[in-house]
């Protein structure tokens, strides 16, 4: 028995109208870039976790912070500074329609 096939969908890599992939190397560089600030982020909190416990009196017993405030800190931060963004590239879309990463009413 023979089932039925749905026609192929509209493949815009071949045939007349061909259109060539994007230039990915921005999305490349910015991924980069973000893990290298969150590695950094990363080094930063350690390093900060590390300081709050050490001390060179050695007839002092120094507790460490917990790590966890550290955390909820730089989590407050990436959101509202994501959110902070994000406004920003919104404002900026409403009254320049044409720049970019914005778009356009056309689509």
């Amino acid at each position: 028995m023979d089932l039925p096939v749905a026609p192929p969908a509209f493949d815009a890599t071949t045939g007349p109208r061909q259109r060539s992939r994007a230039d990915l190397g921005a999305d490349i560089g910015a991924g980069c870039g973000l893990v290298f600030l969150e590695l950094i982020a990363l080094a930063v909190i350690f390093w900060l976790w590390f300081l709050a416990g050490f001390d060179l009196d050695p007839a002092r017993t120094v507790t460490t912070d917990s790590l966890w405030g550290y955390v909820a800190a730089l989590v407050c931060v990436i959101v509202f500074g994501g959110a902070a963004t994000q406004s920003h590239q919104d404002q900026l879309c409403r009254d320049n329609p044409s720049a970019t990463g914005c778009k356009g009413g056309d689509d």
